[in-house]
């Protein structure tokens, strides 16, 4: 079986999990377990479930024994973007081309979707077929990336910085936070489940971080010169926002450069923490999150 087959199959998995994750509970609060399926099962590239399982087959770990955690991640981010949608927050009527939740639910019921889904990634993680040691780090660990220091603090910079210039070193921040928490706890989720030590942990997180970088960089490309009908959105919405981007810093061409010399330091990295052949439908997935054209 070739990469592209192997990451067919594990999304397979993941979307059969998901799809009978959040059971719908009392008909008193249906609604909102209605809402957290509808933003957790409305489609994505699920990259970060797919790192997880992956990270753990590359070290010799069961798939199957990371899919809970895999799942886990996929509802941490399914929250993240119901609140970022809030008009609170980046007041957005639309997510993948539907309308997003607080347009179909209500903001109230919105904001408790996203809570119950990150509470409910918790238990969901909790309940992985894991010793009890491993199930401990990997909470912990999914903790510390979903909060004040990971991903939160960089929506902090995010909503601080509107309508304002950002220097570099602040959009690296913002990005390392916001974006590559999430996308480097996957791969420390998949070297726990796999029952690795702490240095492979902190390796694969260290590569995956890298990855995150390259794919914002990317994304910030696709946004300023992508193809509308391949993205099914809109370009040049960060533009219009005011947002300050890697494109509207250095532009497009040394952008680019960018994206290449991420790349090349994660795949690195990646060698060195996974030696050989184990590591390719990893270097495969990177390699296709930052050649992307939607």
């Amino acid at each position: 079986m070739n990469c592209r087959e192997q990451l067919e199959r594990d999304l397979a998995a993941i979307e059969a999990f998901l799809q009978t994750a959040v059971p719908d509970g009392d008909p008193l609060y249906r609604e909102v377990a209605e809402a957290m399926r509808y933003s957790l099962l409305a489609g994505g590239k699920r990259i970060r479930a797919l790192f997880v399982l992956e990270c753990c087959a590359a070290l010799g770990g069961r798939r199957e024994e990371a899919l809970p955690l895999a799942a886990a991640i996929e509802m941490v981010h399914a929250y993240s973007l119901i609140h970022d949608d809030l008009p609170c927050m980046d007041d957005d009527d639309l997510r993948r081309g539907k309308p997003s939740c607080h347009k179909v639910y209500g903001e109230a019921t919105a904001l408790l979707a996203g809570d119950a889904l990150l509470t409910f990634a918790f238990e969901t993680a909790a309940g992985a077929p894991l010793p009890e040691e491993l199930r401990l780090r990997a909470v912990a660990a999914l903790a510390r990336a979903a909060g004040y220091r990971g991903m939160i603090g960089g929506q902090v910079i995010d909503l601080a910085y509107e309508n304002r210039p950002m220097e570099p070193e602040v959009l690296a921040t913002l990005h390392r936070l916001k974006t590559g928490a999430l996308l480097s706890v996957s791969a420390q989720l998949g070297a726990i489940a796999a029952g690795a030590g702490e240095d492979s942990q902190c390796a694969l997180g260290d590569f995956a971080e890298d990855v995150g970088l390259a794919f914002q960089i990317a994304d910030d490309i696709l946004d300023a010169v992508g193809d509308e009908a391949k993205l099914g959105k809109p370009i040049g919405s960060d533009a219009e926002q005011g947002k300050t981007t890697f494109v509207t810093l250095y532009g497009v061409e040394a952008s680019r450069e960018q994206v290449r010399a991420c790349t090349d330091r994660a795949l690195c990295k990646l060698q060195r923490a996974v030696p050989g052949e184990q590591g390719g439908c990893l270097a495969h997935l990177c390699q296709s999150l930052v050649d992307r054209e939607s």
